[in-house]
């Protein structure tokens, strides 16, 4: 009787926790179907958060700018007023530790507009949709970046399946362009 009292009362103490527990299990579902590494996995996300950091005390209102790192593959994408504040950029995601390579895709233009960004969140949710209704290949292996119209795709993959997903997100409405930053698997 005292365990099933402690049970009940343990059980009570745990509802609050419940979305906690379950962000963690859909995390590492997600870990367990990317073909990163734990590690890299954790790194990515350190690297991402540094740069924003780094980049907002930097630029908060001059640039806009994204970062996106897989696999310490790191994406820069966004606009930026000129050439200087680029090269700077990517400096300063340069010097954080655990980055391997720096696709700096950086415009020198305005800053978007909120309507723009709004159409690029709709292209990168169709993209992610249209992966899912594709049963060639696994759409948790590929991460969709969408700026200014152009689809940046990531991911560890093999030939076949970076060909079959440039070929998805190419036929999705409102797609200008696909860039390959692809990790190949034999």
């Amino acid at each position: 009787m005292r365990n099933i009292l402690f049970l009940v009362i343990l059980s009570a103490s745990l509802q609050g926790c419940f979305p906690v527990v379950a962000a963690g299990v859909g995390a590492g579902a997600l870990m367990v179907q990317d073909r990163r590494t734990s590690g890299a996995y954790v790194e990515d996300e350190a690297i991402e958060a540094k740069a924003f950091d780094r980049i907002g005390k930097q630029y908060k209102n001059t640039a806009h700018v994204n970062v996106t790192s897989f696999n310490r593959n790191v994406l820069i994408s966004g606009e930026v007023p000129d050439e200087q504040t680029r090269a700077q950029v990517e400096r300063i995601v340069a010097n954080i530790q655990n980055v391997r390579q720096i696709h700096n895709e950086l415009a020198i233009a305005p800053q978007s507009s909120l309507s723009s960004r709004s159409n690029d969140s709709l292209i990168t949710s169709n993209v992610k949709l249209r992966f899912v209704g594709d049963k060639r290949f696994s759409a948790t292996s590929i991460k969709v970046v969408t700026e200014n119209g152009i689809v940046y795709l990531m991911g560890i993959v093999r030939r076949a399946e970076a060909r079959d997903a440039s070929e998805v997100a190419s036929g999705s409405q409102g797609v200008a362009s696909v860039v390959q930053l692809f990790e190949y698997i034999e």
